[in-house]
């Protein structure tokens, strides 16, 4: 079953969820060389309790961290700790917030000073796929319409996309129905209805798809140490244009 949620839960999806795009925002300024993954992590649980909320990461299959950091060939689910930032990584941030009862997901990829330019060819390109995705996020199209843009703009621009990993519904809980891959056929797959909210997030490889994971469990690394770019909304499914819970400003090199 997906979902569909009432117009008071709705209101309930944008106070989450925007609750997660301003303590986005104010990680992505911290971005900066010297800095530890773990500062920016303490730094996520003290303006989740600015904005009354709490992560939604933490604890979620005994996750240690308030947000996912994850630096160059990290691709997701990357924990904070004792890595310092140099000038010329990108740092994907992946917030996951908890406000009355509703979650609020969304995450960017934060380049740090001036970084090599295919480098950040892949992350204008990764951004720029997500923007243009959206707006096919309407009623009556199919989960599969979604996937399907994704992989091709992907794969047009000499990329791979991640294929262990996925987009989601989310509201109550973090993850929910549908599971929305990063690939696929268009014309397949549930139909879109209004009342669903998406977690759609494209992860785009530099250069292959393959990934692994890390001794911790957690931490997915590219299997050729290429770069990896992360970008996600939480989008609203209406009668009309789908409509980004989790809007933020674009990103601005550092």
């Amino acid at each position: 079953m997906i979902p569909i949620k009432s117009e008071r839960e709705i209101d309930k999806m944008r106070e989450s969820c925007a609750c997660a795009a301003k303590v986005l925002d104010k990680l992505a300024m911290l971005v900066r060389p010297g800095v530890t993954t773990g500062d920016i992590d303490e730094a996520a649980a003290d303006y989740m309790s600015d904005e009354q909320c709490r992560s939604a990461f933490l604890g979620y299959r005994n996750f240690p961290g308030q947000i996912c950091i994850s630096v160059n060939e990290e691709v997701v689910h990357g924990i904070g700790g004792t890595r310092r930032i140099q000038y010329g990584d990108i740092v994907k941030l992946d917030v996951g917030v908890i406000k009355g009862g509703w979650v609020g997901d969304t995450a960017k990829t934060v380049p740090v000073g001036a970084i090599k330019p295919a480098w950040s060819r892949l992350l204008a390109v990764t951004e720029d796929i997500l923007d243009r995705v959206i707006p096919i996020a309407e009623a009556g199209r199919r989960i599969g319409d979604i996937s399907a843009f994704i992989e091709d703009e992907v794969l047009a621009n000499g990329y791979n996309v991640v294929r262990e990993f996925v987009g989601h519904g989310v509201g109550r809980n973090l993850h929910e129905e549908p599971q929305i891959p990063n690939f696929g056929r268009a014309g397949t797959g549930p139909r879109l209805k209004p009342g669903m909210t998406l977690a759609i997030e494209p992860m785009v490889n530099l250069g292959g798809a393959a990934v692994r994971t890390l001794e911790d469990d957690w931490t997915v690394v590219t299997a050729d140490h290429m770069p990896s770019a992360h970008f996600e909304h939480t989008v609203l499914i209406t009668k009309g244009e789908p409509q980004i819970l989790t809007w933020r400003e674009k990103m601005v090199a550092k």
